[in-house]
């Protein structure tokens, strides 16, 4: 049995009555309402001809992979701990509660470690395009470097220096590594 709702007035009857349709006099046809962009659409026209993330998307990216990547091995990490610190007594209710709470606690630092690396890195590398008017290596290489610098720079110059050539190796050897995926790996 379906619905039919009844009018308010018993004696009238649902001859004089018609559905309402909001979209009657447009005229358009559906189709077209629903056709979307299939290119991104730039608020800027020189946001368009570079084929790169924009500095807003590059820090979000980097600063978002490195939490979730820093949160998930400090996750790893926690859940290490959390079994080493079994006691033979404890319950399976205590055992789960020791790796939950490593795990929180090593995952939040570490992924706070690591978007804080990110969050630099995407800075400078943004800075160096913005100098530079050029994206290349160099400047991914110039941004590790600084920004391994820049994140140790309170434990004195010697412990900058050393993660500053750290950060400049580790993302020299990604780049390049890139590079030759994107050369020698078919897609």
């Amino acid at each position: 049995m379906s619905y039919s709702p009844r009018s308010p007035n018993p004696n009238q009857s649902d001859e004089n009555r018609r559905l309402y349709n909001p979209y009657q006099d447009l005229n358009i046809p559906a189709q077209t309402l629903y056709k979307l962009p299939t290119s991104p659409e730039y608020l800027f026209q020189e946001e368009s001809i570079a084929q790169r993330r924009s500095w807003g998307e590059n820090l979000t990216y980097y600063t978002g992979i490195g939490y979730l990547g820093g949160a998930i091995i400090g996750a790893g990490k926690g859940l290490t701990e959390g079994v080493k610190a079994f006691e033979p007594a404890d319950s399976k209710k205590i055992k789960v509660n020791r790796i939950l709470n490593s795990c929180g606690k090593f995952g939040g630092k570490y992924g706070n470690h690591a978007g804080i690396i990110g969050l630099l890195y995407a800075g400078m590398e943004s800075g160096m395009v913005a100098v530079r008017d050029t994206d290349d290596i160099i400047n991914s290489v110039v941004a590790g470097l600084g920004t391994g610098a820049l994140y140790k720079a309170a434990a004195g110059p010697r412990s900058a220096a050393v993660a500053g050539a750290i950060g400049g190796l580790a993302v020299g050897v990604a780049v390049t590594g890139k590079q030759v995926l994107k050369r020698y790996v078919p897609i």
